[in-house]
């Protein structure tokens, strides 16, 4: 089969991957980045997995505008008591104002896409996808996991073969805001 012919999904973690360059003081710029995986892995078909927030359905038809199937979860407040989900044994959890865990969805639709590929970039360090990994692999499946960084989960330590690090793409994936603010002060003359 000839590369050009081969159909490659990726499947990608938005909430890990957008969280894991801002801790490493960047910011995706998810234009490139899906140029990126076009150019550099072939990806046909990128789904990006995020929560569900009615304020951002700018942001969700930006990355649809950009390239990406956007599969959006349903979200929820985590500020507000939610006594049937709170873990009782860590009061201080992570406290962000909204959750929407799209592990689950990610899983399922890579294994419902799997007939209408021939090979899979799975982009996240999350060790949740261990399995995920590991059956793709098994089937041949497997083309690439992409970790934001170096801080991915040891489960992933099997495929280092697969594995690439975004952050040592930082200079061409990085977000820069081309608008320049307007100087407030006189110009010299």
């Amino acid at each position: 089969m000839n590369i050009s012919d081969r159909k490659i999904y990726a499947f990608i973690d938005s909430q890990n991957l957008n969280i894991s360059t801002r801790k490493l003081g960047w910011k995706m710029d998810w234009k490139k980045f899906r140029e990126f995986l076009a150019d550099k892995y072939g990806v046909t078909k990128a789904f990006m997995f995020i929560g569900y927030v009615p304020e951002f359905e700018d942001m969700y038809r930006q990355l649809n505008e950009a390239g990406y199937a956007v599969v959006l979860k349903p979200t929820f407040d985590i500020t507000k008591p939610q006594p049937e989900t709170k873990d009782v044994n860590n009061p201080d959890e992570d406290k962000k104002p909204v959750k929407g865990n799209i592990d689950a969805d990610l899983v399922l639709w890579a294994m419902k896409e799997l007939p209408n590929y021939d090979k899979a970039v799975i982009i996240s360090g999350d060790g949740d996808f261990y399995t995920l990994v590991e059956y793709l692999e098994e089937k041949g499946k497997l083309l690439k996991l992409l970790a934001p960084s170096g801080h991915y989960s040891n489960l992933f330590n099997r495929f280092e073969k697969y594995i690439e690090r975004l952050d040592q793409h930082r200079g061409e994936l990085t977000y820069r805001n081309h608008s320049r603010p307007k100087s407030s002060s006189p110009r010299s003359k």
